[in-house]
């Protein structure tokens, strides 16, 4: 069951927007996303928050500059998903530009897990770092910058993750969300995180007199990687995210960007000239993950970190045919899936806990994230990660915080989970592979008790009726020229409609022309392979289709249902 409600739209912001010149349609939709003045609209650098703001990030400044003063080699450890490697490009760009020695390295997740623990630095301290900074990580690695510490190598944390109880005994710390940070916007992602930190150091370096006329480096020339891990990490798109993604699109369209992005623009099948959040979000950033995923992050920090065009090319189709083995390994599990949800009844459940053997540990997390989608239910999807352990990871749904449910199961069961953590929508923990059923009934039992009938109802948000006037292809543009994701969703309507015509196309999509008012309409409706009724409700996007260098209106289907 869906239950569809229209978003709230506050009057006087309403008001206040038309006042300033912006059209009804689009004020009203900024209304319902909580702008009240037009001025939050717009995406100059100069309205960024100050970076003085985060807390932490003058005391980094210094102890950057200085290493770069010394000559000190700084080992910048990152993250295996596409934040962790644009936060990871970004600080070695950034760095390398104001002078420092650096390099980098990444987990492989399959060897060594998530963070800086121990063994990480083992491996870093290998190649004899004067200083560890950590991206999109450390906020939690206790144990691991103890470890650095112990060789004589401090840490410097920059991380966008909510703290624990213990934080580590770093050299600094730089994070929105750590205790006492009072930065406006706790919705950096990892990269913007970094991004500041360099805001700070280049200030910092200004301040004592090292650059001379022209040798300032220019950080807006990172901003393209800074958008791409933004939108990928699907961070709440505040006022202040926004500007750092439209700045980072603005580069990008103007083919001001890195080789290695333009490369898998063009691998992706998409024009770098057109690009908007979802081509980040649906085509760039699953090329990039697929590394992560399947294999090791390093050949995608390599890919963005390249400047010669021919050799990114080489790397963007590597990630590529990745990301389509990724997408194959995805099919096989979802598969195998549903033939195991076949035999319950899932709506009689709070929830699924799914394990096969031969699953991949890179793809459990996808996986998880498109049953919950299609059952409306908390998922977590396990697979094994040999030694008789399983790895799960666990997507949510609003109103169950997985991270405290797993901690629930933690404090019911001790010794059930040997590690767990996350947040309230994604979490990843690992038990026995012989408690797998007793997992299964406990965390069943959790959320049974957390959850209430209703909020097993998947919600539909929409803005309402399109009017026969605003359903045009002028508004398609207006519409690509905004920077919508997430927290800021991308506008849906709701209209009734006849159905003129349908057909299956690509074997799972349905093509329709649709009517309403006397307008006639062309729309898709994508994994839809049964046809509707003539007479049907649609909630739908509005998008502009190009077919042979024509550009037409095209309605974006995304659910139906009969009128009344």
């Amino acid at each position: 069951m869906v239950q569809i409600i229209q978003r709230n739209i506050e009057q006087d912001a309403y008001e206040t927007l038309v006042n300033g010149g912006v059209r009804p349609t689009m004020a009203r939709l900024l209304a319902a996303r909580g702008v009240r003045d037009i001025s939050q609209m717009e995406a100059s650098l100069a309205r960024l928050i100050p970076p003085e703001r985060l807390t932490g990030n003058r005391e980094m400044a210094v102890l950057l500059a200085d290493a770069i003063a010394a000559g000190k080699r700084i080992m910048v450890v990152g993250d295996y998903d596409a934040d962790g490697a644009t936060a990871t490009a970004v600080a070695v760009k950034g760095l390398r530009s104001m002078g420092a020695i650096v390099d980098f390295l990444v987990p492989n997740r399959f060897e060594y897990g998530y963070g800086l623990t121990p063994e990480i630095v083992a491996l870093a301290a290998s190649q004899h770092p004067d200083l560890i900074l950590t991206v999109d990580n450390g906020i939690a690695s206790v144990d691991g910058v103890e470890a650095a510490r112990g060789l004589g190598i401090p840490v410097l944390v920059t991380d966008h993750h909510l703290p624990g109880d213990t934080t580590p005994q770093a050299a600094c710390i730089v994070n929105p969300n750590q205790h006492g940070c009072d930065f406006p916007s706790k919705h950096l992602a990892g990269v913007g995180v970094m991004f500041y930190v360099l805001l700070a150091l280049r200030a910092e370096l200004r301040r004592r007199g090292v650059f001379d006329a022209g040798s300032e480096p220019n950080l807006t020339e990172l901003l393209d990687l800074v958008a791409l891990g933004t939108v990928a990490d699907l961070v709440r798109l505040d006022d202040n995210n926004r500007i750092l993604v439209e700045q980072g699109l603005r580069r990008i369209r103007a083919g001001k960007c890195s080789p290695g992005i333009l490369a898998l623009f063009e691998v992706a099948g998409r024009e770098y000239a057109k690009a908007n959040p979802q081509d980040l979000g649906f085509s760039i950033g699953p090329r990039l993950n697929a590394a992560g995923r399947l294999d090791d992050m390093t050949l995608g920090i390599a890919c963005l970190l390249e400047q010669d065009m021919a050799v990114a090319k080489q790397m963007a189709q590597q990630l590529h045919e990745l990301n389509q083995e990724r997408r194959n390994i995805e099919a096989d599990m979802q598969d195998d899936a549903m033939a195991v949800l076949d035999e319950i009844d899932a709506t009689g459940r709070y929830s699924l806990s799914l394990f096969q053997e031969g699953w991949h540990q890179g793809v459990i997390g996808i996986l998880a994230s498109r049953i919950k989608e299609r059952f409306h239910r908390p998922v977590i999807a396990f697979a094994s990660a040999g030694d008789g352990i399983v790895k799960g990871s666990g997507r949510s749904i609003p109103g169950l915080h997985l991270r405290d449910a797993l901690d629930l199961v933690s404090k019911r069961e001790p010794g059930l989970l040997l590690k767990f953590g996350g947040h309230a929508m994604a979490a990843g923990l690992s038990i026995r592979e012989q408690d797998f059923p007793r997992f299964s009934t406990v965390f069943e039992q959790v959320v049974a008790g957390l959850l209430t009938p209703q909020q097993l109802e998947a919600v539909i948000e929409v803005d309402g009726s399109l009017s026969s006037d605003d359903a045009s292809l002028e508004m398609a543009y207006a519409l690509e020229r905004q920077v919508w994701g997430q927290g800021f969703p991308p506008p849906v309507f709701l209209d009734e409609f006849r159905v003129v015509n349908q057909r299956i196309v690509g074997e799972r999509h349905l093509k329709l022309s649709l009517e309403k008012s006397g307008q006639v309409f062309d729309a898709i409706f994508f994994r839809q392979e049964e046809f509707l009724p003539e007479q049907v409700e649609l909630v739908y996007q509005v998008q502009v289709n190009e077919f042979r260098g024509a550009q037409t209106l095209q309605l974006c289907l995304q659910h139906w249902q009969v009128p009344g």
